[in-house]
């Protein structure tokens, strides 16, 4: 009976693993998180934000960043966890 189970959901359980670890790749973008705190830099820089704004988002955005390589991290491990 073990087999049989084995045999029918395994495959069931690989595609919601694959799925899920596309959803968390895709929520938690590394990259984006950092373009984004560039973005934020060079705006701050050009005078396009003040001090206030820029260093709000900025930590925003480190917060999120953190978030994201924890995700990313648990991932690797198989053992997501996320707390918002």
């Amino acid at each position: 009976m073990f087999i049989v189970d084995d045999i029918l959901f395994q495959p069931f359980i690989s595609i919601l693993d694959a799925i899920h670890t596309l959803a968390v790749t895709e929520m938690y973008d590394i990259e984006a998180i950092q373009n984004e705190l560039k973005e934020n830099q060079l705006l701050y820089e050009l005078g396009e934000r003040d001090e206030a704004e820029y260093a709000q988002r900025k930590a925003e955005l480190e917060a999120e960043l953190e978030t994201a390589e924890l995700a990313h991290e648990q991932l690797d491990d198989k053992n997501i966890q996320i707390r918002q």
